[in-house]
């Protein structure tokens, strides 16, 4: 039976601003909070993280009383373990990787006449805690009643810079306000990983804690073995050295103290192997600020010795005392500025988007602007959760931020990528294929996904790495990278689809993938994943011209690609027949694109009766229950119709997601921003931007119950491309076939007056406002021209006065939702997927 054309006649309610804003009050360039609350620590701690993409600080509170996880966080320095499989097959993951919690350089403790501050216990009459996204700054600004009645100010910051990758800055203050009083400040370096008193241990296994495998794993062994540590009576540097106990990788922390004040003080150190720390004793006046600056630096190695290490620590530190404590913090702003200028996207009139969209931005620059030479894990540096290993998710949603706003970060990136290649050869090998298949999560390059189904088994992690590749190339121009190094990439994916695939003699002839699983988790091992077959098509066909290309423009490259790969003449041809042949799924009788062969056979799962108590369902009911139904975890078919929308009709859009869109849980963080793409494409623009909305909140409301593990990254990221490509209209297509379009589209929210979002292509930075009658495009730094098409119009814009195009419509309108499938019912006045998510 054909889908109704008219939605249901009940909406959902709006996604308002969900924070509390007496407690986190609207700053369009700060998150501010007011008061303390013990609740939601790990959240909290989350949201207030500073980092750079090498080192992350979690929002913790300085006298580390008060906490979920006190965590410090370095990309990619990992322990590992062997995964035990209850029955065992060949091939399975053998080797598990986590994310170390390394020592913490944050805690500053402070006693006034004894009494120690402690944050959920003391009488504040002042509370205020911020995270400037202008100047990376975390600051605190308390005003502390001592059980003496002494007031006491109290004033932090602390910072982690994005010029100088391995330092952290951190200051605090103390001023008494009435009375004299005798302080004491310790400042601590501190091994949590190895505590009695460290985060609740989880067995090993498929993820994590439990049967939640969002959690990170721990151990039953000591991770960090001490190999020296050291405190200097004279300057007060303190230090600790380690060794992991497994994985052998090492580290060196270095903290520096200097101290400010009139009042008259003491100074004594002491070092052991899991702690380090520096004490002041102070006979303070009333009037007097006492100040203290500490810097630290920390290093690390896969097989550089700790002691080598330390005396890199000690050179930073040396260069940051010579440059000065204020010179970083100018540094930090002037970068900061830069990051804006080319990344800041505008809504006017609606400060709490506004902040909120900053904050998202701001996240995925800290999870992302210094990681050269590792990934990006999905929770950043913010926290240990999915164990700090990196998935698909960064070439889908994190990539393109980086690719149109910081192109070098992206290059590192691929690079990145392009450093595990020799490992995913091994693994397509260990699986009976050519090629290259990279690993579904990892940190080191090797397979960490115990579970197969939904982990190994989504083969399309090539594509999704080619796609960004090509993505890069085309917006960049990079072809000197492309040649020297990144088609390998293209070669070795383009092979694995050659390979797993197979012809089927049918009416016509056909090309099929079998036994794999596509985005949605909800169901595996399938045959003709539509997801998967599109975008392994576009893989085969960029692979297919981007040699081709190099043989007619670089023979000298060619020919070293050649050597390399023993690339044969006759591959690219295989690649593009198999690409021409690729079968996509496709139902007649409904009018739609089914998820995988078969997926239309299954039951539909009736959401409708689904208790919220049992959300997400990964949690909640085994596997092959889930797996028996019609639903999803996060969108496929829709985040296909997105990435190659230039291979499907605004028909069969619309009637795709009319289809799946009632029946996405939305039980993954991923999934909101890809259907608020969708929905503003197609026209339901309520629905898109309450999407949105429930994106854009993901972590500021905690609206899947696991910020504390960190921040979803990939979320944030996707926030970017929901206004970007959703609400902005910016499409990057045709890349595969050499005839590549940069095309803008917009479709503004009814309650907006504007947007404005800035691209970078080729080294043009284009700045382009959406308005409802007109759109902008103006450059802003770089040669230029660009040329775009809007709306089917070529329009070129170079530097000089911007071009004004005047829009008839904000595209297509719907009214209401997508019309419900047969068989399917919602809940009476919501949209389950939109307003309730409660998954990864």
């Amino acid at each position: 039976m054909n889908a109704p054309e008219q939605g249901p006649s009940h909406k959902a309610p709006p996604v308002e601003d969900p924070l509390d804003r007496t407690r986190f009050p609207i700053d369009e360039w700060r998150l501010v909070e007011t008061r303390f609350d013990g609740s939601d620590l790990g959240t909290t701690e989350s949201l207030f993280t500073v980092g750079n993409g090498y080192l992350g600080l979690r929002g913790n509170y300085s006298e580390s009383r008060d906490a979920h996880l006190d965590g410090t966080f370095i990309n990619g320095f990992h322990e590992i373990w062997p995964i035990s499989h209850a029955e065992e097959a060949y091939g399975f993951a053998r080797i598990g990787q986590t994310i170390v919690n390394v020592p913490d350089p944050k805690v500053i403790r402070l006693y006034v006449d004894d009494e120690p501050l402690q944050v959920s216990v003391a009488d504040l009459q002042e509370y205020e805690r911020a995270l400037d996204f202008r100047t990376g700054v975390l600051t605190r600004d308390l005003l502390w009643r001592t059980p003496g009645g002494k007031r006491v100010r109290i004033r932090s910051t602390r910072m982690v810079p994005l010029e100088q990758r391995h330092l952290a800055v951190l200051t605090f203050e103390v001023t008494l306000l009435d009375q004299r009083a005798s302080l004491a400040i310790s400042s601590q370096l501190v091994n949590r990983q190895d505590a009695d008193t460290d985060s609740p241990k989880h067995e090993a296994g498929i993820g994590g804690g439990g049967t939640d495998p969002r959690k990170a794993e721990s151990f039953d062994h000591r991770v960090l073995d001490p190999q020296l540590h050291g405190a200097d009576p004279e300057t007060g540097r303190i230090k600790l050295g380690y060794c992991t106990h497994e994985s052998k990788m090492t580290l060196g922390v270095v903290a520096d103290h200097v101290l400010e004040t009139e009042a008259a003080y003491s100074m004594a150190v002491h070092s052991e192997d899991d702690l380090a720390k520096v004490i002041y004793r102070i006979a303070a006046e009333p009037g007097q600020t006492v100040r203290l600056t500490k810097l630290v630096s920390f290093h690390t190695a896969t097989t550089v010795p700790p002691r080598e290490l330390i005396d890199r620590c000690e050179r930073t530190l040396d260069r940051t005392r010579e440059e000065g404590v204020e010179h970083q913090f100018a540094a930090q702003e002037a970068w900061l500025k830069g990051f804006w200028e080319r990344a800041d996207v505008e809504v006017p009139g609606h400060p709490g988007i506004q902040q909120a969209i900053r904050w998202n931005l701001f996240s995925i620059l800290q999870a992302s602007a210094r990681a050269e030479g590792q990934g990006i894990a999905a929770k950043g540096v913010s926290g240990s959760g999915y164990g700090g290993h990196y998935f698909w998710d960064t070439e889908i949603y994190a990539m393109p931020f980086l690719t149109y706003t910081m192109p070098w970060a992206a290059r590192n990136a691929l690079r990145f990528r392009y450093s595990l290649l020799d490992n995913a050869r091994s693994r397509a090998r260990e699986l009976s294929q050519k090629g290259a298949l990279f690993p579904w999560r990892t940190i080191n390059g090797h397979e960490a996904s115990a579970y197969y189904a939904a982990g190994t088994a989504q083969y399309h992690i090539d594509a999704d790495i080619a796609y960004a590749l090509s993505q890069y190339v085309g917006a960049t121009g990079d072809e000197e990278f492309l040649a020297r190094e990144a088609v390998d990439i293209f070669v070795e994916t383009a092979r694995l689809w050659a390979d797993i695939g197979f012809w089927r003699d049918e009416s016509r002839r056909t090309f099929h993938i079998h036994g794999v699983t596509g985005p949605d988790e909800y169901t595996t091992v399938v045959n003709d994943n539509l997801y998967t077959n599109v975008l392994a098509r576009f893989n085969l066909r960029r692979a297919a011209r981007a040699v081709w290309e190099l043989e007619r423009d670089d023979p000298e490259a060619y020919a070293a690609l050649v050597r390399r790969t023993g690339l044969t003449a006759d591959e690219p041809e295989e690649w593009a027949e198999c690409a021409a042949g690729m079968y996509i799924p496709y139902d007649e009788f409904l009018g739609i694109h089914p998820q995988d062969r078969h997926f239309l056979e299954r039951e539909m799962w009736d959401l409708e009766n689904t208790p919220l108590e049992k959300r997400p369902l990964l949690l909640n009911y085994h596997p092959l229950v889930i797996y028996r139904f019609q639903v999803l975890k996060q969108a496929d078919v829709v985040l296909a119709l997105f990435l190659q929308g230039e291979e499907f009709t605004a028909e069969q859009k619309k009637a795709d997601f009319d289809y799946y869109d009632p029946i996405t849980t939305g039980d993954s963080t991923l999934s909101a921003v890809m259907q608020s793409v969708m929905a503003a494409e197609v026209g339901y623009h309520e629905l898109a931007l309450r999407y949105f909305m429930a994106a854009l909140f993901v972590d500021l409301a905690d609206r899947h119950h696991n910020t504390s593990e960190g921040v979803h990254v990939a979320s944030t990221g996707g926030v970017w491309s929901a206004l970007v490509s959703g609400f902005g209209g910016f499409r990057d297509i045709g890349s595969a076939a050499g005839d590549q379009q940069w095309q803008i589209d917009p479709r503004l929210p009814d309650d907006w007056s504007s947007l404005t979002y800035r691209i970078t292509l080729k080294g043009t930075r284009v700045r382009v406002t959406v308005r409802p009658e007109e759109l902008e495009l103006y450059v802003e730094s770089g040669t230029g021209p660009v040329t775009f098409s809007v709306r089917g119009a070529l329009v070129k814009v170079g530097p000089g006065d911007p071009v004004v195009i005047p829009l008839e419509h904000q595209g297509p309108r719907l009214a209401g939702e997508p019309p419900y499938p047969a068989g399917i019912q919602r809940a009476d006045g919501t949209v389950i997927s939109a307003i309730v998510p409660s998954g990864d």
